[in-house]
């Protein structure tokens, strides 16, 4: 600062002193998966059903403001569908379920290879959503509910096919700790509204609770848009008032999405503008 006065620009070296902010871009997909689903609740019936699974989700993925090059924060939304039958192809299973969660991870690059990443933190998660089977006489709907804080692992690589840049991604996360909503065994609804509510909220770990969701991505810039094909594997089970529930799946996984950057109108990006992504 002294040198910079004496030198008699003092206001030009100071502005060139200040390092500017980082630019956190925002890595955004919108996805859409088709595979197989088996699902058994004991509540609804002893038989496990299957079929074809559906779902439409969301992610965003990007650099923390306060430490940009060692943290990251996702966000993951999506919606679940799944008319499953019995071996006997005879009744169905309406699955519908409804998932957001946030996450937040430490980030180590080029740790073992260049371009290769590995990140590794917690998330917090809510599920919800409804199985139907209108073939029943009795016990028609079951009804789940959970939040959860548990363990999320990532590994990426950037690297170029040909000319084409690719990104490779695995990730595993897995639930520790939370609370679930269950009706006891051969409990039904009209006792709730009737005023038993006790014995319905439980806690839930990975001895009663046990999820694990496994993605594999790859995405393909073409420009400023991102193609995604992958695979997406959900194991979801869960054991509680002498009730099973165990619901599996198997999906494949294509997205469209890109990486982009809020400016203020008017304002182009500077050529010392420091850009740190997120994953990319």
């Amino acid at each position: 600062m002294l040198f910079c006065v004496l030198a008699g620009s003092g206001a030009e070296c100071c502005r060139d002193s200040v390092q500017p902010k980082p630019l956190r871009p925002v890595i955004s997909s919108f996805m859409a998966s088709v595979g197989r689903a088996s699902v058994l609740d004991t509540y609804l019936s002893p038989v496990r059903y299957d079929g074809i699974d559906l779902r439409l989700g969301y992610e965003r993925i990007q650099a923390m403001k306060f430490s940009p090059e060692r943290w990251v924060m996702q966000l993951n939304a999506g919606i679940d569908y799944t008319p499953a039958k019995n071996p006997a192809r005879s009744r169905t299973i309406h699955t519908l379920m409804v998932d957001a969660g946030w996450g937040m991870m430490h980030r180590w690059r080029d740790l073992l290879a260049p371009r290769l990443q590995f990140y590794a933190g917690g998330f917090t998660s809510v599920r919800g959503g409804a199985l139907y089977a209108p073939a029943n006489s009795n016990n028609v709907v079951s009804v789940k509910a959970a939040w959860n804080i548990g363990f999320s692992g990532m590994v990426a690589y950037n690297l170029k096919l040909w000319r084409l840049p690719v990104t490779l991604r695995y990730q595993a996360s897995l639930p520790l700790l939370g609370v679930m909503y269950s009706l006891d065994y051969g409990e039904n609804y009209f006792e709730m509204y009737e005023g038993n509510t006790s014995g319905l909220v439980h806690l839930g770990w990975i001895g009663n609770c046990f999820t694990m969701t496994n993605l594999v991505t790859a995405d393909m810039h073409l420009g400023n848009t991102t193609l995604r094909v992958g695979y997406r594997g959900v194991a979801e089970t869960s054991w509680v008032n002498n009730l099973n529930t165990q619901i599996f799946r198997h999906s494949f996984v294509l997205g469209v999405g890109g990486e982009w950057i809020s400016l203020k109108p008017g304002k182009p990006l500077s050529d010392k503008a420091r850009v740190i992504s997120a994953m990319y």
